[in-house]
Parts: C-alpha cells; structure tokens; sequence
C-alpha cells in the first residue's frame, strides 16, 4: 500500500471517529433533560425585610420575616427573627441541624431538658451557635434580640414539655 492510501485511509478513520463522537453527544443530548433553571439570587435590605408575627410554633411575642426558602419545606432557608427583652423559648429540639446568628442584642443559650440560666452561655452581637438536630436547647433574650436562623428545611419546632408547646395552648380555651 502506497504511503498516500495509508494517509487517506488513517484520514478517512478519523473523521468517521469524529462524526460518529459528534452524532452520539448530539443523541445524548436530546435524550437528557434540560438544565434545571439557576436558582434566583436574593439580595434584600433591612428596610425591604417583611416582618411579621412568628409562628405558631413559638411563644408569642417574636417577631420573624423569611429571607430565603421555605422553613416548612425541604431545602435551604433563612429566616430572621426579633425577640424582645425576657423574651423565651423553652426547652425544645429540632428534626435538623440550626444556625443562629446573634445580628443584635444578646441571645443566652443553654443545653437540656430544663432551663438553667447559670448554665447558659450569653452570645452577643455576632455571636453565632451551631445546634446538631435533636439536640435539646432553650434561649433567653437579654434586650431587644435580632437574629438569623439558617439550616435545611424541614425545620419543625418540638417541645421537652409538651405543655410548653404554644400550639397547644391556644387550641385548649
């Protein structure tokens, strides 16, 4: 054989290694689905927050405004609350991990089944606290309070005491 048709010949196996590369990617893609849409971006200024009663979840008094996601829903969320001074959470846990970020004021935290404020461990502005799912915790604010929560939904609220649930103290008269 000549050395041009082995030159031909070695040409002609690599276009049709090419070609047939370029005809399968084609056919893979039109078989994939298309790229789910980029999440949106969020950027939102204090005076754009919509805040409004906590929920039911938490004794009344807070205030809260959603900043990203749904806390009810699986996937990343964060959310901003506003406690007043004395403001407290009784002793409770979390089916998932909690971040909380102290943005304002001070937010003492403690550990267990009961409340024992000498226990506690005072966090103020940026002050920050990562609570593992189920683990038991209560807070207390010392002043007026703001901060942020962020973990992963679903974020649910249970009670040590079920008759600290504020839930069921509004359905009982």
């Amino acid at each position: 054989m000549s050395k041009t048709r082995v030159t031909a010949a070695v040409l002609a196996a690599a276009v049709a290694l090419a070609a047939g590369t370029a005809l399968r990617a084609q056919g893979t893609a039109r078989k994939t689905k298309p790229a789910a849409p980029a999440p949106k971006h969020v950027m939102v200024t204090a005076d754009e927050l919509k805040w409004g009663p906590a929920p039911p979840g938490l004794p009344p008094g807070a205030q809260a405004a959603i900043l990203y996601g749904d806390p009810g829903k699986a996937g990343p969320f964060v959310v901003r609350a506003k406690f007043p001074d004395g403001y407290r959470v009784p002793p409770h846990w979390h089916p998932t991990d909690e971040n909380v970020s102290v943005l304002s004021g001070t937010l003492a935290m403690g550990m267990g089944d009961k409340v024992d404020e000498a226990s506690m461990k005072a966090l103020g502005a940026h002050g920050f606290a990562h609570t593992t799912k189920l683990t038991h915790h209560y807070v207390i604010a010392k002043g007026a309070t703001e901060i942020q929560i962020h973990g992963t939904g679903p974020f649910a609220i249970t009670y040590v005491n079920p008759n600290d649930d504020p839930r069921k103290k509004s359905q009982n008269p």
